[in-house]
């Protein structure tokens, strides 16, 4: 092939009723054509920054309950699928028209460090890989996830591969003090992805299941947004600037555009820049910038919204809600004030998680419920750093680091502001909070609620129990992590002794000498925990709810380590 080549994709990303939406990168402008079997197509220009080209052409007129293979076209030559390949063609299935009574399966995970392939360390085999294998020996339409749902960290930017870390050492032009195995500039992050992106398996699913997904630390770096003082700390580096910037931008374009619907993305006022630009460099440049201040104004609403960016998105697959929520970027950090979402985004959440389905799916990087031993040292350390002793305050904020103490637990507002949501919607009669009473719609009592989350690096089932005796929905944290990396040894007994009921009662008797209060919520593990590699896969079928998660075996097959029924209602 002499023309511009197919970099990475095609990455099927969101099928919304007749349309679906396809990402690619190629190496040279170039008009992008995706053409189905029976007739579908759609085509796009590539829009072009930091000399890297991209494209997400919208595909219309499939037809309702039906899959059709395709195949991409860079400037009319055929680049997808590879001739003599071995895999089986790429398609796209649409759902009936009236999905209602239709089945939805959601295949979710998160953590997946490059490539086994690439990776300098011994890992257990790689749940997606091994998942992607069996759908290729069985290329069967029916049995398809309706959704992949990956819940952060997607690419490693602080722990690369030797074949990045040999790219970065020819690299003679980095910010001075750069880490020297870490990415910093755009055109470095485009090599995690294509390093991932590109591995033979993992593309072939990624070409044929759709896919959403949020970012974690790891995008940018490990403990991203711990606190105000992290922050500060992180912006004295000389090379941070460059990193944030690019870390944001870059995930904008490889994996936040396409968790748009085809109508979301034309209204998108980022891509409506970068698609106008004839080299949108400097539109993602102010881009990176601009939505990196979100997390000092976060508490003031006003100037939030000046610079703020949506990176939550929400979309409804049949009778079920996902709601996926930025865990990260906007945090408000100041001290007395945590919270995971800021005012304004917050109640978009609220508007959201208000409706008529029979489940709701919260998705979120960071855990909800932790093994209650851990929860209560997280919040008695949020405590602490509120104190207004200086000495206490500051050991509190070390510790914060050191420990990773930085999940919804030390956002205890937040935490117990979700707890609160979940009772209202339980109990069936939910008005949108600040309503005055008796005002609003009342929506029918919920299935299943389930909140799915990743980045501990184990999976576990837990069912939440409320004080209130009206909330009769069944709500469940469901972690499953790590896709592909594994947790310290010395770790894992601390993880187990986190859901016993000696040390939990310990930690809980810390939490209080402290003067936090009993959370308004108990939890009890159901399964787990499993510290190897694996994927989960969470079905709806009418107001049933179901949730698997299957762990590789060392020859690299998925076998079943938990299966348990999310709802009462059969």
């Amino acid at each position: 092939m002499t023309g511009p080549r197919l970099l990475i994709g095609p990455l099927l990303r969101r099928v919304v009723g007749t349309r679906a939406t396809v990402w690619v990168e190629t190496s040279a402008p170039a008009v992008v054509t995706v053409r189905t079997a029976d007739g579908a197509t759609g085509s796009a220009p590539t829009f072009s920054a930091y000399d890297h080209h991209y494209a997400i052409v919208v595909v219309s007129g499939l037809a309702p309950d039906s899959s059709t293979t395709y195949e991409v076209l860079v400037d009319d030559e055929v680049v997808w699928p590879v001739p003599d390949s071995g895999f089986p063609a790429s398609f796209i299935r649409t759902r009936a028209a009236d999905d209602r009574d239709q089945p939805v399966t959601l295949l979710f995970g998160s953590c997946r460090e490059t490539t086994q392939h690439a990776t300098a360390r011994r890992l257990p085999p790689d749940a997606l890989d091994a998942y992607a294998r069996r759908l290729i020996a069985t290329p069967d339409p029916d049995a398809l996830p309706d959704l992949l749902v990956l819940l952060g960290d997607q690419v490693y930017a602080d722990e690369t591969s030797p074949t990045v870390r040999r790219l970065l050492k020819r690299r003679r032009r980095r910010p001075k003090g750069a880490p020297a195995t870490q990415v910093v500039s755009f055109d470095e992050y485009t090599k995690l992805y294509l390093e991932s992106w590109r591995d033979p398996e993992i593309r072939w699913l990624l070409s044929t299941v759709p896919s959403v997904m949020i970012f974690d630390d790891h995008e940018i770096i490990d403990d991203w947004n711990t606190s105000a003082s992290w922050r500060a700390d992180m912006r004295a580096q000389p090379w941070w600037a460059e990193r944030i910037r690019s870390g944001l931008a870059s995930y904008w374009v490889y994996q936040h555009l396409g968790n748009l619907s085809p109508d979301e993305i034309a209204a998108d006022p980022v891509y409506a820049k970068v698609t106008a630009a004839e080299d949108a460099t400097s539109v993602l440049h102010e881009f990176g910038e601009r939505v990196d201040q979100e997390a000092d104004v976060a508490h003031d609403t006003e100037r939030w919204r000046a610079v703020q960016y949506q990176w939550s998105y929400a979309l409804d697959l049949g009778r079920t809600r996902l709601v996926m929520l930025d865990n990260r970027s906007s945090r408000v950090l100041d001290s007395g004030n945590r919270a995971m979402l800021p005012p304004g985004e917050w109640s978009w959440f609220l508007d959201r998680a208000h409706g008529v389905y029979d489940h709701l799916v919260v998705g979120a990087s960071l855990p909800w419920l932790l093994p209650p031993g851990i929860h209560h040292v997280e919040s008695w350390n949020e405590k602490l750093a509120d104190s207004r002793r200086p000495w206490v305050a500051k050991l509190a904020e070390q510790m914060r680091r050191a420990w990773d103490l930085e999940h919804w637990a030390s956002f205890r507002r937040s935490f117990e502001a979700l707890g609160a949501l979940f009772v209202r919607l339980g109990s069936g009669t939910a008005p949108h909070e600040g309503a005055r009473v008796g005002a609003g719609p009342a929506y029918s009592r919920p299935a299943s609620i389930s909140v799915l989350s990743g980045d501990v690096h184990h999976s576990y089932v837990a069912r939440a129990r409320f004080a209130d005796k009206s909330v009769r929905t069944p709500v469940h944290q469901l972690t499953c992590s790590p896709i592909h990396n594994q947790v310290p040894a010395g770790m894992r007994p601390l993880m187990r002794l986190g859901w016993t009921p000696g040390p939990a009662g310990a930690a809980r008797a810390l939490a209080r000498s402290a003067g936090v209060r009993r959370p308004p919520v108990r939890w009890k593990k159901l399964a787990g925990p499993y510290f190897g590699n694996a994927v989960a896969t969470l079905t709806h079928r009418g107001r049933s709810a179901e949730v698997v998660i299957e762990g590789t075996t060392s020859d690299g097959h998925l076998r079943t380590v938990a299966r348990q029924p999310l709802s009462d209602e059969v």
